[in-house]
């Protein structure tokens, strides 16, 4: 059973897409300050941006960011009717409110050239788990 913010109401294409994923979120695709924390028990911790980017690169649609108490933003994504989180478990039991938050630009995100490389990274990832 799924557990992302969303998943009820996903497509059979967008569940796809999450189990491909889970194949490819690694530490090395994880944000730096989060590295140190990330394990294969919680693998979406630090990949929303990059996934989000990701996942709007297939679909189409925008990505969202609510914003965190801590600064920044945390992305996610509405395409084709659906609003969807695939990165949400990343929070536990945190309640997110995915109301009236602001668009992301990749222009903003992708500025920091680390990010651009993770994202890269999960890319080719997930391009080889799919046999692209």
């Amino acid at each position: 059973m799924y557990q992302f913010y969303g998943w009820e109401t996903a497509s059979p294409f967008v569940r796809k897409l999450y189990d491909d994923l889970l194949q490819c979120w690694c530490a090395e695709t994880c944000a730096p300050r989060m590295r140190g924390d990330w394990s294969p028990q919680n693998p979406t911790l630090g990949q929303c941006s990059i996934t989000s980017f990701l996942v709007q690169d297939i679909m189409g649609g925008k990505v969202c960011g609510i914003p965190l108490p801590e600064g920044g933003y945390h992305c996610y994504n509405v395409a084709d009717g659906m609003l969807f989180d695939l990165t949400s478990e990343q929070f536990g039991d945190t309640v997110l409110d995915y109301t009236d938050n602001p668009e992301q630009r990749r222009e903003t995100h992708f500025a920091d050239p680390d990010k651009r490389e993770r994202y890269e990274l999960l890319k080719a990832r997930l391009a080889a788990v799919r046999g692209e």
